[in-house]
Protein backbone atom coordinates (compact mmCIF):
# COMPACT_ATOMS: atom_id res chain seq x y z
CA UNK A 1 0.00 0.00 0.00
CA UNK A 2 1.73 3.63 -1.16
CA UNK A 3 1.30 6.51 1.37
CA UNK A 4 -1.13 8.21 -0.51
CA UNK A 5 -3.42 4.88 -0.14
CA UNK A 6 -2.65 4.84 3.16
CA UNK A 7 -3.25 8.56 4.53
CA UNK A 8 -6.59 7.68 3.07
CA UNK A 9 -7.22 5.11 4.71
CA UNK A 10 -6.31 6.59 8.23
CA UNK A 11 -8.43 9.93 7.00
CA UNK A 12 -11.77 7.39 6.33
CA UNK A 13 -11.22 5.58 9.40
CA UNK A 14 -11.12 9.17 11.56
CA UNK A 15 -14.01 10.68 10.06
CA UNK A 16 -16.23 7.80 10.25
CA UNK A 17 -14.68 7.25 14.39
CA UNK A 18 -16.00 10.94 14.27
CA UNK A 19 -19.27 10.02 12.66
CA UNK A 20 -19.86 7.48 15.41
CA UNK A 21 -18.75 9.35 18.29
CA UNK A 22 -21.26 12.06 16.92
CA UNK A 23 -24.16 9.80 16.44
CA UNK A 24 -23.47 8.62 19.92
CA UNK A 25 -23.95 11.74 21.40
CA UNK A 26 -27.03 13.00 19.81
CA UNK A 27 -30.05 14.53 21.29
CA UNK A 28 -33.31 11.59 21.41
CA UNK A 29 -36.76 13.04 22.94
CA UNK A 30 -36.93 13.18 26.47
CA UNK A 31 -38.26 10.22 28.50
CA UNK A 32 -41.45 11.45 30.81
CA UNK A 33 -40.17 10.55 34.30
CA UNK A 34 -41.86 7.23 35.34
CA UNK A 35 -44.11 7.06 38.59
CA UNK A 36 -42.81 7.01 41.90
CA UNK A 37 -44.00 4.03 44.13
CA UNK A 38 -47.03 5.97 46.58
CA UNK A 39 -46.21 4.94 50.65
CA UNK A 40 -49.09 3.15 52.37
CA UNK A 41 -50.24 5.48 54.70
CA UNK A 42 -52.71 4.20 57.28
CA UNK A 43 -53.81 7.24 58.99
CA UNK A 44 -56.89 8.96 59.71
CA UNK A 45 -57.90 11.55 57.69
CA UNK A 46 -58.75 13.72 60.77
CA UNK A 47 -55.73 13.32 62.13
CA UNK A 48 -54.23 14.78 59.01
CA UNK A 49 -56.71 17.53 58.88
CA UNK A 50 -56.13 18.51 62.51
CA UNK A 51 -52.46 18.71 62.35
CA UNK A 52 -52.06 20.82 59.09
CA UNK A 53 -54.56 23.03 60.36
CA UNK A 54 -52.73 23.43 64.19
CA UNK A 55 -49.65 25.13 61.86
CA UNK A 56 -51.82 27.90 60.36
CA UNK A 57 -49.35 30.92 60.94
CA UNK A 58 -46.26 28.97 61.22
CA UNK A 59 -43.69 31.53 59.20
CA UNK A 60 -43.25 30.62 54.74
CA UNK A 61 -39.32 29.80 54.62
CA UNK A 62 -38.41 28.45 51.05
CA UNK A 63 -36.75 24.90 51.97
CA UNK A 64 -38.08 25.21 55.16
CA UNK A 65 -39.39 21.43 56.57
CA UNK A 66 -40.12 22.26 60.23
CA UNK A 67 -42.77 24.25 62.55
CA UNK A 68 -39.49 25.96 63.94
CA UNK A 69 -37.88 26.81 60.72
CA UNK A 70 -40.82 27.39 58.66
CA UNK A 71 -42.19 25.89 55.65
CA UNK A 72 -42.47 25.94 51.93
CA UNK A 73 -45.00 24.22 50.18
CA UNK A 74 -43.62 20.73 50.29
CA UNK A 75 -42.29 20.51 53.29
CA UNK A 76 -45.16 20.87 55.38
CA UNK A 77 -47.28 18.18 53.14
CA UNK A 78 -43.85 16.32 54.47
CA UNK A 79 -43.81 17.44 57.98
CA UNK A 80 -47.54 16.46 58.14
CA UNK A 81 -46.98 12.99 56.87
CA UNK A 82 -44.52 12.22 58.74
CA UNK A 83 -45.62 13.72 62.26
CA UNK A 84 -49.01 12.06 62.21
CA UNK A 85 -48.36 8.41 59.58
CA UNK A 86 -44.50 8.68 59.68
CA UNK A 87 -44.47 8.60 56.01
CA UNK A 88 -41.68 10.15 53.89
CA UNK A 89 -42.34 11.82 51.06
CA UNK A 90 -40.55 13.65 47.80
CA UNK A 91 -39.44 16.74 48.65
CA UNK A 92 -41.19 19.09 46.20
CA UNK A 93 -44.67 19.10 45.27
CA UNK A 94 -43.84 17.96 41.32
CA UNK A 95 -42.31 14.71 43.04
CA UNK A 96 -45.16 14.49 45.03
CA UNK A 97 -47.59 14.54 41.90
CA UNK A 98 -45.37 11.95 40.39
CA UNK A 99 -46.17 9.12 43.42
CA UNK A 100 -48.53 6.46 42.45
CA UNK A 101 -51.40 7.21 43.97
CA UNK A 102 -55.12 7.27 42.78
CA UNK A 103 -56.16 10.81 41.31
CA UNK A 104 -59.57 12.54 43.04
CA UNK A 105 -61.88 13.77 41.48
CA UNK A 106 -62.48 17.35 43.14
CA UNK A 107 -65.88 16.86 43.56
CA UNK A 108 -64.99 13.67 46.12
CA UNK A 109 -62.20 15.30 48.10
CA UNK A 110 -61.83 14.28 51.85
CA UNK A 111 -59.52 15.65 54.37
CA UNK A 112 -56.22 14.42 53.88
CA UNK A 113 -56.44 14.29 49.92
CA UNK A 114 -53.17 16.28 48.55
CA UNK A 115 -54.00 19.49 45.95
CA UNK A 116 -51.85 20.54 43.22
CA UNK A 117 -50.96 23.83 41.34
CA UNK A 118 -49.62 24.63 38.27
CA UNK A 119 -48.29 27.67 37.29
CA UNK A 120 -46.77 27.58 33.67
CA UNK A 121 -47.02 23.52 32.33
CA UNK A 122 -45.34 22.00 35.80
CA UNK A 123 -46.32 21.34 39.17
CA UNK A 124 -45.51 24.10 41.47
CA UNK A 125 -47.78 23.79 44.21
CA UNK A 126 -49.37 21.25 46.84
CA UNK A 127 -51.84 21.83 49.80
CA UNK A 128 -53.61 19.43 51.65
CA UNK A 129 -57.31 19.58 51.47
CA UNK A 130 -59.08 19.98 54.56
CA UNK A 131 -62.69 19.64 53.93
CA UNK A 132 -65.76 22.12 52.70
CA UNK A 133 -63.35 23.12 49.66
CA UNK A 134 -60.91 24.49 51.60
CA UNK A 135 -57.14 23.23 51.91
CA UNK A 136 -53.89 24.31 53.63
CA UNK A 137 -50.76 25.31 52.72
CA UNK A 138 -47.74 27.30 52.50
CA UNK A 139 -48.23 30.08 49.78
CA UNK A 140 -45.36 32.04 49.31
CA UNK A 141 -42.43 34.25 50.65
CA UNK A 142 -43.28 36.47 53.67
CA UNK A 143 -46.98 35.18 54.15
CA UNK A 144 -47.42 32.04 56.33
CA UNK A 145 -49.34 28.82 55.90
CA UNK A 146 -52.96 29.26 56.12
CA UNK A 147 -56.30 28.13 54.92
CA UNK A 148 -57.27 29.13 51.72
CA UNK A 149 -60.53 28.53 49.64
CA UNK A 150 -60.30 26.04 46.40
CA UNK A 151 -62.56 28.69 44.60
CA UNK A 152 -60.30 31.69 45.30
CA UNK A 153 -59.82 33.43 41.70
CA UNK A 154 -55.82 32.45 41.66
CA UNK A 155 -56.63 28.84 43.25
CA UNK A 156 -59.49 28.45 41.31
CA UNK A 157 -57.71 29.15 37.80
CA UNK A 158 -54.40 27.04 38.81
CA UNK A 159 -55.89 23.67 40.38
CA UNK A 160 -54.55 20.48 38.24
CA UNK A 161 -55.79 17.83 40.48
CA UNK A 162 -56.21 15.84 43.63
CA UNK A 163 -54.65 12.51 44.88
CA UNK A 164 -55.08 10.76 48.05
CA UNK A 165 -52.27 8.85 49.60
CA UNK A 166 -54.41 7.72 52.83
CA UNK A 167 -55.34 3.79 52.39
Amino acid sequence: MNATASRQALRFTALLLLALLLAACGSRTPVRPSALAAPRIAADPNDILFRAISLVGTPYRYGGNTPESGFDCSGLIGYVFYDVAGARLPRSAAEIDRLDAPPVSRQKLVAGDLVFFRDGSSISHIGIYVGEGRFVHAPSRGGTVRLDALDGDYWRQHYVGAKRLIR
